[in-house]
């Protein structure tokens, strides 16, 4: 839990970053666009290989961010199965006296 837990927030951190800087691009790509109207400027912004690049950037990003968050749920998992061991281990000391 230790090891992932701040490569947790790291990829976390990114995944929003990414999120908020879609909507940067976004806006600067519409800007860029010589249409006239706002619906030809968003398809103009959606359609761009910048555009494209950012969403790819935010899908690598949850992919890390959540095989992060499994590994940590994995180890609080095994964390709880020790404690229930113990557990059970000291009443059978306790029956066995």
């Amino acid at each position: 839990m230790i090891q992932a837990a701040p490569r947790y927030a790291k990829a976390k951190a990114q995944r929003m970053y990414l999120e908020e800087f879609r909507r940067v691009k976004r806006a600067l790509l519409m800007q860029q666009s010589d249409a006239k109207t706002v619906a030809d400027r968003e398809i103009y912004a959606y359609s761009h290989p910048e555009y494209l690049e950012v969403l790819e950037g935010i899908k690598t990003a949850v992919e890390a961010e959540e095989t992060f968050r499994f590994k940590l749920k994995a180890a609080e998992i095994q964390t709880d199965i020790w404690r229930s061991k113990e557990a059970s281990n000291r009443g059978q000391e306790r029956t066995t006296r």
